[in-house]
């Protein structure tokens, strides 16, 4: 059975579709290893899941195993491709050719799977003309609306410091691109057709010191 590709987004969690994303990893090691067919439970104990999450997340989008076999592990692999939209080339721009930036713009997954960057840009004249090892040369930031627009910009990748941020996705916004992906420590004033999603790595970090701060506080109470 082909799986749902018109379902309403709002009734799918952002931790559902990272989820599938998880899947999908796990099912690309399974075909390099020359695994064809897989259950939910091998699947769940081989990359330490949940098996009753995996049958549910899946569910969504259709009924892809068969009772008693399994997943096909390529086909399984197609379908999740396609449900996350990676079937079709998602052009990616860069503002800030930072340290960030610049790492972001030669990682392998950014152009990959799917994505490809298309351009970096920066309003530092000493950074414009920079080429990147392996990758494009830095442009102008105030290119940023031609840029998106000749080469069809899909998502935008922010990676300036937090004054920057607000203005450098609002710009975005004006050109046209529909997501919008946060690196600087900030939050921003979203639009309502535009998905924004922020990565803080510092806020992750505040995170696992807190676990710290009470694992060791527990510790020391036993």
């Amino acid at each position: 059975m082909a799986f749902k590709r018109y379902i309403p987004v709002e009734s799918i969690s952002e931790l559902t579709i990272n989820r599938l994303s998880v899947y999908l990893r796990c099912l690309q090691q399974l075909e390099l290893e020359g695994v064809m067919t897989v259950s939910s439970q091998e699947l769940a104990d081989r990359f330490h899941l949940n098996s009753a999450q995996i049958r549910k997340d899946l569910a969504y989008f259709g009924e892809f195993g068969i009772r008693g076999v399994g997943y096909n592990v390529a086909q399984l692999r197609e379908h999740l491709i396609n449900i996350l939209g990676l079937d079709e080339e998602r052009r990616v721009l860069v503002v800030g050719a930072g340290n960030l930036g610049i790492a972001l713009s030669r990682y392998s997954g950014f152009n990959t799977g799917g994505f490809r960057i298309v351009a970096v840009l920066d309003a530092d004249p000493h950074k414009v003309g920079k080429r990147i090892p392996g990758s494009l040369a830095v442009e102008p930031a105030g290119d940023l609306a031609r840029i998106v627009k000749e080469r069809r910009v899909h998502i935008g990748v922010i990676t300036v410091p937090a004054a920057s941020a607000q203005r450098a996705y609002d710009e975005l916004v004006d050109a046209g691109v529909q997501a919008v992906l946060n690196f600087a420590p900030t939050q921003l004033k979203g639009h309502p057709e535009v998905k924004l999603k922020s990565v803080d790595l510092k806020i992750n970090l505040e995170l696992l010191s807190f676990f710290l701060s009470h694992a060791s506080r527990l510790a020391s109470v036993g």
